[in-house]
């Protein structure tokens, strides 16, 4: 008897993992399941008939159940508030984590709703606005909810995130050296924020276009909460001007946009003046943290992308942003 060869990430067949969603669901028999997107996490388009929905197969050893559980549990809490988020929907067992013995291990899936919309990086100052808005609303309903699960903090999005990137290149260039720098300078900044003036909560850390739909420029959802943990809620609003800034070039238009994403938001809440100070330092640190995870999955998603040129890519964008925030690092 031939034994199996162990793997370390398989990708689930659509149609047998449409045949289980069919039966767990209670589905019609016309559901039809395809690949979506393989990346950090795998993502199945499921129809039926005219109804669609997300199926996300979690990678191997990324997430544990506890962790997932408190996603769905902050989900289904903004749903209740009647927040504009992609939800978890429960099998016929009122069960929403499935349990999946793939080759490697045991894997997680879980159904969720299809946003409505669709995704797009260009988008008017109007859209911007309506984000601002309805992000604002989901912090009105995160704000002082504890999430059992990562709480973001100078450790892990700095310090220890900058030496995982440096082990994974091996070696020392100018952008591990600016990213060192950066750290120390970051490290500073953010211990001497003044924390009683700073909303904390549960954040998404990971808004930003490609995780959100938007539907007929008049409402918008908010997706993909794989990063959920507990923060300044002005982490996402800072992560947000960054990616905004990184997919506009032209700084007049990104301006106009970020003006409004701002308004949009203070129409719903007021962000503080101590807030709105750690703006231009907070989405650094993500980045700085975001730049690790990727070295940490490298053999989990196939990042051919990962390499010095992605490195100095995306150090540029961080340059970008230190230049117009005009951020003096020592």
């Amino acid at each position: 008897m031939t034994e199996k060869f162990p793997t370390i990430n398989s990708t689930l067949s659509p149609n047998e993992l449409g045949k289980r969603i069919q039966q767990k669901y209670g589905l019609g028999n016309k559901t039809e399941c395809s690949i979506f997107r393989l990346a950090m996490n795998h993502l199945y388009l499921v129809h039926d008939d005219e109804k669609k929905y997300v199926f996300r197969v979690y990678t191997y050893n990324w997430r544990t159940k506890l962790e997932i559980e408190e996603e769905l549990r902050l989900l289904l809490h903004l749903k209740e508030a009647e927040r504009q988020v992609a939800f978890p929907i429960a099998d016929q067992s009122n069960e929403y984590i499935q349990e999946i013995e793939a080759p490697e291990g045991k894997r997680f899936g879980v159904l969720f709703s299809y946003a409505k919309g669709t995704k797009t990086a260009k988008f008017s100052k109007h859209t911007s606005f309506l984000i601002g808005k309805a992000l604002a609303k989901v912090h009105q309903s995160t704000e002082n909810f504890e999430l059992k699960r990562i709480s973001y903090n100078t450790q892990n999005l700095i310090n220890s995130a900058i030496l995982r990137t440096k082990e994974f290149f091996n070696k020392n260039n100018n952008e591990i050296e600016f990213l060192e720098n950066l750290s120390a300078f970051l490290t500073i900044k953010i211990d001497n924020i003044d924390s009683q003036k700073m909303r904390y909560g549960s954040v998404h850390l990971d808004v930003w276009f490609d995780n959100l739909h938007i539907d007929d420029e008049k409402e918008i959802t908010f997706f993909d909460f794989d990063f959920c943990g507990n923060g300044y809620l002005s982490f996402d609003i800072s992560y947000f001007l960054f990616q905004l800034l990184a997919t506009n070039l032209n700084e007049e238009e990104y301006q106009i946009k970020a003006d409004s994403f701002l308004k949009g938001y203070e129409t719903v809440t007021e962000i503080s003046n101590e807030e709105k100070k750690f703006l231009p330092f907070a989405c650094l640190a993500i980045m700085a943290y975001y730049i690790s995870v990727q070295c940490d999955r490298f053999e989990y998603w196939t990042n051919i992308f990962l390499n010095e040129d992605h490195l100095k890519r995306t150090v540029g964008n961080l340059k970008r942003w230190i230049a117009h925030n005009k951020i003096e690092i020592n």
